[in-house]
């Protein structure tokens, strides 16, 4: 039928079902910025690691310290170099352990430190101390290696048990004190110190690298230049030189603070430097000065926020780096005094024992690595997460 002769009715039109209608729309959901970045960070196994390993971490700096029932300086010298693993020797119903300076403690089945048996006399000819066991003699002979414990009756105990170290999960250190709660301490230090290096690079790198980048000419050289001198002093030579010179560098911790404040954000500086310099001759810049916004808003609504990503990956890497930083100076003595703990002291601590007790210096060193690869893990997801070209990957 032509179509000059086709007579329309109502019949002709009928409404499309909605598999029709929704054919042709786009099948993509919409996603903020910041639901994007977590889309993308969510997918990579490491990153979702390490952020786990930061939680526990702060958990356990923060919490932890309330649940062990030790502070980190009480002094119990009974207990010196208790390791978590005990070799407990069984006399009955009795469990002795004999420490690494061959003095009996009494333990409970369980594995709780009881007290220490009180020394009655020393025969050093015969390499034998005697204690008192509930008004019996117990003898230690440490002639022999391994040494040997000799029951009141005159016996020597052969059997024994290995139990778990409930009263101090981690042992104890030469002073007696809990290791836990000491690592605990320790960890709070040094997300004390990861909190201000971030607190730094976010403040002043930020802002000294955008003004620097953005003014451009003779302002930029003469600012970069100042980084550059900055940069070439070491770190550990600012430490000492705080030390000596403020009044306040006997506290330990804060010539550290002081140090990381002065000097830790010249990294940032640069980066974001680069950043700017790429970023003020895009056409939103240009638009915004022709509107008349001033430098300063330019700066900091504009430039800086467009720059977030590479600054929060930097941040993030930087951030490891000043937990080992503290650890370091903590290790050769510059850092925290005592009684205060920190990983860096602990490990220092642990070395005159090493051969002996190795547990000292397993635990510091594990949660300085645990630690930093959280750092470092979660830092490689963010930039995968800001990088644009991996959009959809």
């Amino acid at each position: 039928m032509p179509m000059d002769d086709a007579t329309l009715t109502p019949d002709c039109w009928a409404p499309l079902k909605d598999s029709q209608r929704q054919s042709e729309t786009l099948g993509a959901v919409h996603r903020t910025f910041a639901k994007d970045v977590w889309f993308r960070f969510r997918k990579k196994p490491a990153a979702l690691i390490g952020l786990g390993i930061l939680t526990l971490v702060l958990l356990f700096a923060l919490v932890g310290p309330y649940f062990t029932g030790h502070d980190f300086d009480d002094q119990e010298l009974a207990f010196v170099n208790i390791p978590p693993r005990m070799d407990v020797f069984v006399m009955g119903e009795d469990y002795v352990y004999l420490s690494k300076s061959y003095k009996p403690i009494l333990v409970s089945p369980q594995g709780h430190l009881l007290r220490s048996l009180p020394r009655i006399a020393e025969d050093l000819s015969k390499k034998q101390t005697t204690y008192d066991f509930d008004g019996q003699v117990l003898t230690v002979d440490f002639s022999a290696r391994p040494p040997r414990l000799i029951d009141p009756q005159g016996e020597r105990v052969r059997y024994y048990v290995t139990l778990w170290n409930r009263s101090y999960i981690l042992g104890t250190d030469n002073l007696g004190r809990d290791l836990l709660t000491r690592l605990m301490m320790g960890a709070r230090i040094s997300l004390l110190v990861a909190f201000i290096a971030a607190l730094v690079n976010l403040v002043i790198g930020i802002l000294y690298g955008g003004i620097s980048g953005y003014l451009g000419g003779n302002a930029d050289l003469v600012m970069m230049r100042i980084v550059d001198v900055i940069s070439t002093i070491p770190l550990t030579l600012y430490v000492i030189l705080i030390m000596v010179v403020l009044p306040i560098g006997n506290s330990g911790i804060a010539s550290i603070v002081i140090a990381l404040g002065s000097v830790y954000w010249v990294n940032m500086a640069r980066v974001v430097r680069g950043q700017i310099l790429s970023l003020k001759e895009q056409d939103f810049v240009h638009a915004a000065v022709i509107m008349g916004t001033s430098n300063w808003r330019i700066l900091t609504r504009h430039l800086i926020p467009n720059a977030m990503g590479p600054i929060i990956v930097t941040v993030t890497m930087l951030i490891p780096s000043a937990i080992f930083i503290e650890a370091f100076m903590s290790f050769i003595g510059l850092g925290v005094s005592p009684p205060m703990a920190s990983w860096g002291t602990m490990c220092n601590d642990a070395l005159e024992a090493l051969r002996t007790n190795p547990y000292q210096l397993f635990a510091p060193a594990l949660a300085i690595c645990a630690t930093m690869f959280g750092f470092n893990f979660v830092g490689d997801g963010l930039r995968d997460a800001l990088d644009p070209k991996l959009k959809g990957r």
